[in-house]
């Protein structure tokens, strides 16, 4: 699905005309319309605007999940994991990623050792 694919199904959702969030967005109708037909490729900061204007999280529009078509579940339970990271609060965040660094590196740690023993035997 296209940006402009998505941007008009969430308007569509919310039962507004083009002419409605464009007025909101202070842009020219025929504008908005070329946008949401992809007639044009809007600029990402377009974008956050018009996200805004119809009360979206701009993740919503920009997300990439026509890219993980092909992978397994388990691997699109990851990636919407990975995107609900972006609701948290900054220090919850860094709390996570402090979690995933130690474990990163205890995974590294115990493949370095692993590596030590095999090349003392």
């Amino acid at each position: 699905m296209t940006i402009g694919d998505k941007i008009k199904k969430t308007r569509e959702a919310k039962g507004l005309a083009q002419k409605e969030v464009a007025a909101v967005l202070k842009m020219n109708p025929s504008q908005y319309s070329k946008i949401e037909n992809d007639k044009v490729d809007p600029q990402f900061s377009t974008i956050e605007k018009i996200a805004k204007a119809l009360k979206i999280n701009i993740v919503d529009l920009v997300a990439a999940e026509d890219v993980f078509k092909d992978v397994s579940a388990y691997d699109k339970t990851i990636v919407e994991k990975v995107q609900l990271m972006d609701l948290l609060e900054e220090q919850e965040k860094k709390s996570l990623f402090s979690i995933i660094d130690g474990l990163v590196a205890k995974q590294k740690l115990k493949q370095s050792l692993s590596s030590a023993l095999n090349l003392a035997s």
